[in-house]
């Protein structure tokens, strides 16, 4: 039987992150055919690499290895098409997380592991040798490696340089450079972040970090140069904060993207705040930063259930599979076909064949997951099979 399932990618394809054996960039979505016998159940789009965790827990890599982001030995600088983490092969991966140039993984036994780029500590591991200036000669890691091995682990999230993890027990750790380099010296020991329990959920972006509490409460810190915390203003926060502008809403998701940030409502509302070049947040023609979340208007009434923060740009998914794209444009990162930069948000068609034994019949993909990475974006979607009109 043909599989009802299929991982779609489009935008730059420039260190093989779309996953389809070429490095074209493409301006429709495609399907990444080298993982259409694997059971996807998630996907997660880097800055210029890519992951999908399967169902059985088994975590595929591709796209930019030049610091062994891939979890294996750089064969080439980059690999097109999706292989098997085989040093993970033996735990079943449940979660995972791309930063800057490193990689964090969890099981289902609530392990970390860590690999990538570590220059900062990022993986958590004391990065060794100075050079002669004092600066810390960069290590990577290239095969994944347990960190953080006293916590058990319900999440992780990768920022630039600097790593954050959530435990079963609600609280948050860091560690890695959370700011950008030259700003503050690296962590490596991995620190609890103070003032901050009952954590449902955590969000990281380049340099800045949200977490939401089990009460409902939004709470951030990190680097706000375009107001990306949500606090009103442009001043960094070491301790976490709230967000304003979010009382009484009820939060069920929340999304950051390089220096913007989004938040998500039960009803399928969805907030957006930070920065606004290239409308990135949605708000139509107005393209400014904003300090405090604002309702995504054109977005209302679309029923979202979740929402995804790019380098650059932003996708919305609605209950019914469709998505919505908007942000800047160049790379095909919209995947509609054109490279226009807009605030206005825009359906991705699903544009590929359906299964191979359902060619005749009437149905169509519908999304149930996307994932914006530096410029490019990863989608999974089902099909649906419509039912034929009965004769009245």
């Amino acid at each position: 039987m043909a599989s009802r399932s299929a991982v779609i990618a489009w935008g730059s394809g420039e260190d093989g992150q779309l996953g389809i054996g070429d490095d074209e960039e493409k301006e429709w979505v495609c399907s990444i055919k080298a993982l259409q016998n694997e059971k996807v159940s998630s996907v997660v789009a880097g800055s210029r690499n890519s992951l999908a965790i399967c169902e059985n827990g088994q975590l595929f890599t591709w796209g930019w290895n030049q610091r062994g982001t891939l979890g294996h030995a750089p064969i080439s600088k980059t690999e097109n098409i999706p292989s098997q983490v085989k040093a993970l092969a033996n735990v079943k991966i449940v979660q995972a997380a791309i930063g800057g140039w490193h990689c964090l993984a969890v099981d289902d036994q609530g392990r970390a592991y860590a690999w990538g780029g570590n220059e900062y500590g990022q993986c958590g591991e004391e990065p060794e040798r100075k050079d002669d200036t004092g600066k810390p000669v960069r290590r990577d890691i290239g095969t994944p490696q347990r960190c953080v091995p006293k916590l058990s682990v319900r999440q992780v999230a990768a920022g630039g340089t600097h790593s954050v993890v959530l435990t079963k027990e609600g609280h948050v750790w860091t560690w890695g450079q959370p700011w950008p380099p030259g700003d503050i010296k690296q962590i490596s020991t991995p620190v609890r972040v103070q003032g901050l329990a009952s954590v449902r959920l955590i969000a990281v972006g380049a340099f800045h970090n949200l977490a939401l509490l089990d009460d409902g409460a939004l709470m951030a810190w990190g680097n706000n140069e375009y107001g990306q915390l949500g606090t009103g203003d442009t001043q960094p926060r070491s301790q976490p904060i709230p967000v304003q502008g979010l009382l009484g809403l009820s939060l069920v998701d929340i999304a950051a993207g390089g220096w913007h940030s989004a938040a998500l409502t039960e009803e399928g509302e969805v907030y957006g705040w930070g920065r606004g070049e290239h409308g990135r947040l949605g708000f139509g023609d107005d393209k400014s930063s904003k300090m405090v979340p604002q309702k995504v208007q054109l977005l209302s009434g679309e029923n979202i259930v979740q929402i995804s923060c790019g380098g650059t740009h932003s996708v919305a998914l609605t209950r019914d599979g469709r998505m919505f794209s908007f942000g800047r444009g160049d790379h095909g990162r919209l995947g509609y076909g054109r490279k226009v930069t807009t605030g206005h948000p825009s359906e991705v068609p699903i544009n590929i064949p359906p299964p191979k034994d359902l060619s005749d019949a009437e149905g169509q993909w519908c999304a149930t997951l996307v994932a914006c990475g530096g410029r490019h974006t990863l989608a999974l979607v089902n099909w649906h099979t419509r039912e034929p009109e009965q004769p009245l």
